[in-house]
């Protein structure tokens, strides 16, 4: 199936969120979260990703997790996961008691389009240190989709992961599983990526911005996306593709907010003050769009 047909089918099917101007959301994908092995690429920005997550819910925004969260391509074990990096989970439950939580499913942790998969592994999470479960997304939806729709303007907004389409991380993602598990992950030791990958192949990366921003066209339908890595928060004038990047660069995370009806691309890093004390920081990388003129 194309990703036109894809994208048209999970739009036809997915579940409805309304915000208006008083709403905040966070925006969140590619966390690529690991065991904790030299294969964790979210080992490095463990700590910027949980200073922002506090701070959003802190300030009550509801977080939208964009697919890819957790790097199930890697590892075969969602409780290695889970266990390695337990105060994020527990900060992300804390989002999903208050009713502020929604997750989508991407390419590399597509088994959580399985419902069986889901029970079994997000429910419980295990401390090693007190060695008891404790519960964890109990009950949780994971959806494919998710429709946004903006109260006072009309406006919706479709979110995916961003895969759809795609040869490899959509059709043939047992195939691309397997190797990222057996062949990719060895490499990478030695600075190999995979180059069929969205994330390190540019030519690969402007092509699926291309189809999607073909079927946003067609459409006249606003998307949010992760996937390519790449964060885009388009001008007026310019096809609604929104992008919100990734959690796995070198130094730094972005994401998506939405505020009193605008969406802003944002980055979070770490930074130092004149006493020479680092802190992490919150940075807008575009100009905001205000939801009215989408």
């Amino acid at each position: 199936m194309s990703t036109f047909d894809r994208l048209s089918k999970v739009f036809q099917t997915s579940m409805e969120i309304s915000f208006d101007n008083s709403s905040k959301i966070a925006i969140i994908s590619d966390c690529h979260r690991g065991d904790g092995s030299w294969a964790d690429d979210f080992n490095h920005n463990q700590n910027i990703f949980y200073s922002a997550l506090k701070y959003y819910y802190d300030a009550g925004f509801t977080y939208i997790d964009l697919g890819d969260s957790d790097e199930l391509w890697k590892n075969k074990s969602y409780s290695k996961i889970s266990t390695t990096h337990t105060d994020t989970f527990r900060l992300i439950r804390n989002f999903y008691k208050d009713g502020r939580f929604y997750m989508i499913f991407g390419n590399h942790d597509v088994l959580k389009r399985c419902p069986s998969y889901v029970k079994k592994s997000l429910t419980r999470l295990y401390d090693p240190h007190t060695d008891r479960f404790e519960d964890l997304f109990d009950d949780i939806r994971v959806h494919e989709g998710l429709i946004l729709k903006h109260r006072e303007t009309g406006v919706t907004f479709l979110l995916v992961h961003g895969h759809q389409g795609d040869l490899i991380a959509d059709h043939l993602w047992r195939t691309g599983s397997f190797l990222t598990r057996n062949l990719w992950r060895n490499l990478e030791i030695f600075g190999l990526k995979d180059p069929t990958s969205a994330a390190i192949n540019y030519a690969v990366m402007k092509k699926v911005e291309r189809k999607f921003i073909e079927w946003i066209v067609a459409n006249n339908q606003p998307v949010i996306c992760g996937h390519t890595h790449r964060p885009t928060c388009p001008p007026e004038g310019k096809p609604p593709y929104f992008n919100d990047g990734c959690c796995i660069y070198n130094n730094c995370i972005t994401c998506l907010e939405i505020v009193q009806s605008e969406i802003t691309l944002v980055k979070w890093d770490i930074k130092t003050n004149d006493d020479r004390a680092f802190y992490v920081d919150r940075e807008e990388i575009a100009k905001p769009r205000k939801i009215e003129t989408i």
